[in-house]
């Protein structure tokens, strides 16, 4: 049967807007977990972001009357949250205590050719003109961190990789298990995933302080609210709905929307090579999406 997509050759409106929340609110979330990181611990503030978040969408949905899920479908989505939160967005929040949101955009922005290999291994490969667009869209993440500071600890580079290939993973195999319908999986993950933050939060005895500086609750609330409620919600219906490679393409132009809020809020300087940089990362991307072709139908649980 033919979707909407395949019969006009044009992403459905829910699809744009979902590419449009993970490509701008996750680009300004480095911005965010930087100020977040100023006041809280590194576990504890992930962890109270998502249980918060979880907690919030799961109650919201029970009295919209949607169905709890069943232990099995549960524990895939604990599974899937591991691997997306706390392997992949834990190790890149633990990692930026020590590297600049450029570095740690930089190795995610490997994340789509994971995507790819993993997909390929279930029958899912790029198409030709893909390829050059993940080519062409990476080439353009090292232009624009060409003259940034590269003298990253290993542990943290080895986390960053680890992170990338963790949420390449955890993405392309959640189409082939047991979840929970709609956003009811985002709950699952994020609450699962933030119990876990937490529980080793108190194990390595940080700090519980909720009440720190402005702005470092003004960026939890932020993360909660728009990175993980919102954002993380229209990923997972992207990655139901669409190729890997156009699921995971706002890993190249979240560092380009990262740099564009560093030069308006940090007052970071923009310099020429940086706009060549952009055109590369945003003609990636093109194709990605231009070559894009609608998933066959999930099987089965």
């Amino acid at each position: 049967m033919n979707t909407p997509q395949a019969a006009s050759g044009r992403l459905p409106l829910l699809v744009l807007l979902s590419l449009f929340c993970v490509y701008v609110i996750w680009g300004s979330t480095y911005l965010a977990i930087r100020f977040a990181l100023e006041a809280y611990p590194p576990l504890f503030f992930p962890g109270l972001r998502f249980v918060v978040a979880g907690s919030v969408l799961m109650l919201a949905l029970r009295l919209r009357g949607a169905p709890l899920p069943t232990l099995r479908q549960f524990a895939c989505s604990a599974a899937i949250g591991f691997l997306l939160l706390n392997v992949g967005n834990g190790a890149v929040v633990y990692a930026q205590q020590s590297v600049g949101s450029a570095l740690a955009a930089t190795v995610v922005a490997t994340m789509p050719l994971w995507a790819s290999l993993f997909g390929g291994i279930w029958g899912q490969w790029p198409q030709k003109m893909q390829w050059i667009g993940l080519v062409v869209g990476f080439s353009g993440i090292l232009l624009l961190n060409i003259g940034g500071d590269f003298a990253a600890n290993p542990l943290s580079a080895a986390l960053l990789v680890t992170a990338s290939v963790s949420w390449a993973f955890g993405s392309v195999w959640s189409r082939r298990i047991d979840l929970p319908k709609g956003a009811m999986s985002t709950a699952c993950q994020m609450l699962s995933a933030g119990l876990l933050f937490l529980l080793a939060s108190w194990w390595r005895g940080e700090s519980w302080q909720l009440v720190t500086t402005p702005r470092a609750m003004a960026a939890l609330a932020y993360l909660a609210v728009f990175g993980s409620i919102i954002a993380f919600s229209a990923y997972i219906y992207l990655v139901q709905t669409v190729s890997p490679q156009l699921a995971t393409s706002y890993a190249y132009v979240n560092p380009v929307i990262a740099l564009l809020f560093g030069v308006g809020l940090g007052g970071e300087l923009f310099v020429a090579s940086e706009l060549a940089a952009m055109a590369l990362v945003l003609f990636g991307v093109l194709l990605i999406v231009r070559y894009n072709r609608p998933l066959p139908a999930r099987p089965p649980a």
